[in-house]
Formats: C-alpha cells, structure tokens, sequence
C-alpha cells in the first residue's frame, strides 16, 4: 500500500479544495439556516465527476473506488462545506448496487447517483436495533400469489429521506433452510404505499435532516431485492465498510476546517505585542491535533486501500479503526479550535461553535467508539466477547 499519495490523488483534493472554497462555510451556514441542501454545490459537484467517482464507468461513474471518493469529501469538509448525503448515496448505496445489483438495478441507479440527478437514501438503524443488527426486526415476506415482497418495520436517524428519491432499506427474511433471519436489501422509492416517513427533531444544526421511517405491509416488487438472497452479510458489510471510511473523511475534513480556522486566528491575534500562536500553550495543542488528523487520514487510506483491492476482512478492521481515529481527533480538534478562540469561537463570524455538537456524530454514528472497541479486542486482539 503507498503510504504517499499519487499525483492523481493530489491532483483531485486540489481540483475539490478549490470547489469546496468556491463555496465556502458561509454558504454551506445559509443552507443550514434555510432548511434545504446544498443543491447547487451537490450539482456542481457531480458535473464534475466527484459524486461519482468510485462508481463504475461503464454506468457513468470515475472507475476509482472508496480512495477517491473519500478523498472528495475530506476535501469538501475542510473547506467547510461537507456533503453527508455522499457517505450514503454514492458510497453505501452505489457501491452495494455496483457491486451485487441486477443489470436493470446498475442501468437504473448508478448513472443517476453519478450524476447528481438521483440520490439514495440508507435504512439499517432500528429503535431496538442500533448496535446490534442481529436484532433488526423489520422483515420481508413473499407473497406466494404474485412473488412481490412485502416489508414491515421501521427505522430510525435515517439521513436526507425527504430529498431522496429511494432508500435502501436493511431487512431480514427468513431462510428456507434453516428457518432463521437473514439479513436482505431493498430499494424502497420514495411514494411506495405504505413507506412513511417522520421527521426526528434534532438540536444538530445539518442540511440533511434525520426521519424515522414507518414501512406498513410495503408491496415491492421481486427486482427491489439487490443482489443475492442468500448473500446475507456479506452484502450489508459491502456498505458498511466505505460508510466506515466515509464517515472518517467527513470527520477529517471537519477537523481540519476547524484546526485551520483556529491556526490562522491564532497568527493574527495579538496580546502583549506577540501573536498567541507564538505561545506554546496556544501552538502545541493545536500541532498535537494536527498530529492526530494526520494519522487518522492515514488510517482510513489504508482502510480504503484494501477494500477497493477487494479485502473485506482487512478493510473491515482498518474501517473501523479508521472511523474510530478520525472521531476522536475530530472532537479534540474542534474543541481546542474552539478554546483557541475564546469567546469568538462561540460566535456566528468564525463559524466554529456549530462544530461542537456535529463533531461528537463522528464518536456516535454510523457505529459508536465502543462498539469498534469491541470489534477490535474481539477480532483482532481475540480476547473474550463481553456480551
């Protein structure tokens, strides 16, 4: 694996740092403040390829993978305008299509996701099912008459609902066999009868907004089931691991916008004839988050790395640790900008106290910091299960 990044690579976190500075915090603020997403920035984006470029090409998309992908939105977040919707849409979504949909799955949905002109939503959270997926309760049955599927349930904190145009929906189905639950996926479009939605109110300032999804008895038809019914796992974790890596980009970018914010106030503010950059209580924290974003990038590059090479068992570790980096140095870097700052840092000017609570997402979601605690001492280190 490089451990120093292509000119490729350079090349596009130049071209997507100077898009995201076309935009800036600013705007990404007015969209925030207005209710709606960042259409414009999500379509400019995707005109330029960015949105799809982990996607196949011969269904409109880059023909890279999770490395370029999650290099878009690191990008796109230190210039202080992340898109969440790309963690789902192009990263979780399409890659479960590319990787295990139909042909008529791929022809309908991954040129749209490339383009911008359609967005996917996920569903895998469950009221009593957060942590625990084996505890998912929303389950799919045939209808013996016509073949259609029929799913009940319901989700939680599902992201971006509103504006998109399905959602793929995590369910269980009972295998023949054995008789026991497996898991299974779904594309759900947006108006299916039966398939409501309900808004979570949340104090977390964000574009996309969170809803709890009520799915009655909801007929679909036998091409909604993506990939194999018998896949099981193997398709979930396809989704899981670049959300991982994602989730890790987007936590990176935000650190940096604030470690950048907090790094120039802290040359042009002057006490006592000196800059307080030029005091090491100011500088050394401030180099230690740094530090720490740094080798949380480097992480979740190797976590990309392996699993566009195609290992899910070692993208599967990387992810988590990946994720669980890039959270921590996330919160320390947004609290110490924020410390840097003092009373501005509090302030609508610089932009920076929205951060606090956005940046404990990163510990909270997709996967808390103690579940990935859990995987790594169980998986990797083989010590006990706790539960």
């Amino acid at each position: 694996m490089p451990v120093i990044e292509s000119e490729e690579h350079k090349a596009l976190r130049a071209a997507v740092s100077a898009l995201g500075h076309k935009y800036g915090r600013a705007y990404f603020t007015r969209t925030v403040e207005e209710g709606r997403p960042a259409t414009e920035l999500w379509s400019e984006a995707a005109k330029l390829g960015y949105l799809g470029v982990n996607l196949p090409e011969e269904h409109g998309g880059g023909g890279g993978g999770i490395a370029e992908l999650s290099i878009v939105l690191e990008e796109l977040g230190a210039a202080g305008c992340p898109l969440l919707l790309m963690v789902v849409s192009p990263a979780i979504c399409g890659t479960v299509i590319a990787r295990f949909g139909t042909d008529e799955q791929k022809r309908a949905w991954l040129p749209a996701l490339a383009d911008g002109t359609r967005i996917m939503a996920f569903g895998i959270t469950e009221p009593d099912a957060g942590s625990n997926s084996h505890r998912i309760t929303t389950t799919a049955r045939r209808d013996p008459a016509t073949g259609d599927w029929l799913l009940t349930g319901r989700k939680v904190f599902v992201s971006g609902v509103d504006i998109a145009d399905a959602t793929l929906i995590v369910g269980r189905t009972e295998d023949a066999r054995t008789g026991r639950l497996k898991p299974c996926l779904f594309i759900v479009p947006r108006d299916t009868p039966g398939f409501q939605r309900h808004r979570i109110d949340m104090e977390l300032s964000a574009a996309e907004k969170q809803f709890e999804l009520v799915l009655d008895d909801v007929r679909l038809p036998a091409g909604a089931l993506v990939g194999d019914e018998d896949a099981g796992l193997l398709q979930l974790f396809a989704g899981l691991n670049p959300e991982r890596v994602m989730t890790a980009a987007f936590a990176i970018g935000m650190g940096r916008f604030a470690l950048s914010r907090a790094v120039e106030y802290a040359r042009e503010r002057t006490v006592w004839k000196a800059p307080i950059g030029s005091h090491q209580a100011i500088a050394h924290p401030l180099a230690q988050a740094h530090i720490d974003l740094e080798l949380a990038r480097l992480m979740m590059q190797k976590a990309a790395h392996l699993y566009d090479a195609g290992d899910d068992v070692g993208a599967g570790e990387a992810a988590n640790m990946a994720k669980y980096a890039a959270g921590e140095a996330c919160v320390k870097a947004v609290d110490q900008a924020v410390h840097t700052l003092g009373g501005n840092g509090l302030t609508r000017e610089f932009g920076l106290a929205s951060l606090i609570t956005a940046a404990r997402v990163s510990r909270i979601a997709p996967v808390s910091r103690e579940m990935i605690l859990n995987y790594v001492s169980h998986q990797t280190l083989g010590l006990p299960k706790s539960y």
